[in-house]
């Protein structure tokens, strides 16, 4: 989460009669998110500086390896995008042993509303990943994920912005784990599109990829 104070409370509440380990990525919030976070029962491990997306993933990935116990980790948004259902779906395909991770897709049914622009850039993506990797994924760039500890050991991520999301998929065609795509919705709303990605920034992932940068 960075500077998510305003929702993340409501986040965490919804999540923890399902998921009752819920652990939030602080990214250097200046707006007490940390407090409101705890305040709602959640687990919080603190980046003392803006890192980015993809840095606060692979902090709360090495964070839950450290539990013997562990079989599942989910990625879910601070921002109120995901739907506490669709996580809990996507963790059960896992958990039966169906897949090492399921990815979501708002793609495989109507429920998500999407402008006709995004729709273009987030299908110009996939059939971008499709083509660098052979992966015949639907939605390259869902924040929605649900992996085993296998695929979690092997991420290892060095893309600390939002070009994680293509480095996951790159990673996972050269590891090889059982994948499935699952349904799932993203509610966008006026503060998580204030939140959330520009077009530019969409630009800029792909450019970040193909230059090579860190």
């Amino acid at each position: 989460m960075y500077n998510e104070a305003t929702v993340v409370g409501e986040v965490v509440s919804g999540l923890l009669p399902v998921f009752p380990n819920v652990v939030c990525i602080d990214d250097g919030s200046t707006d007490g998110s940390q407090e409101a976070a705890r305040a709602a029962g959640a687990v919080v491990v603190q980046h003392p500086i803006n890192l980015g997306q993809g840095a606060a993933l692979q902090t709360g990935v090495e964070y839950a390896l450290q539990d013997p116990e562990l079989g599942c980790i989910v990625t879910f948004d601070a921002d109120g995008q995901h739907r506490v259902e669709d996580a809990h779906a996507m963790s059960q395909r896992v958990l039966s042993g169906e897949a090492d991770i399921v990815l979501g897709s708002r793609f495989l049914d109507g429920r998500t509303q999407l402008s006709a622009a995004k729709r273009v850039v987030l299908r110009t993506a996939a059939l971008q990943s499709r083509l660098s990797t052979g992966l015949p994924l639907t939605d390259a760039h869902n924040g929605l994920r649900a992996f085993n500890p296998y695929v979690a050991k092997n991420l290892n991520l060095t893309q600390n912005r939002m070009a994680h999301a293509s480095e996951i998929v790159n990673k996972l065609a050269k590891l090889g784990p059982t994948w499935v795509e699952h349904p799932v919705e993203i509610i966008y709303t006026d503060y998580s599109r204030a939140k959330g990605q520009s077009l530019l920034n969409s630009v800029n992932i792909v450019a970040e990829l193909f230059l090579g940068k860190n």
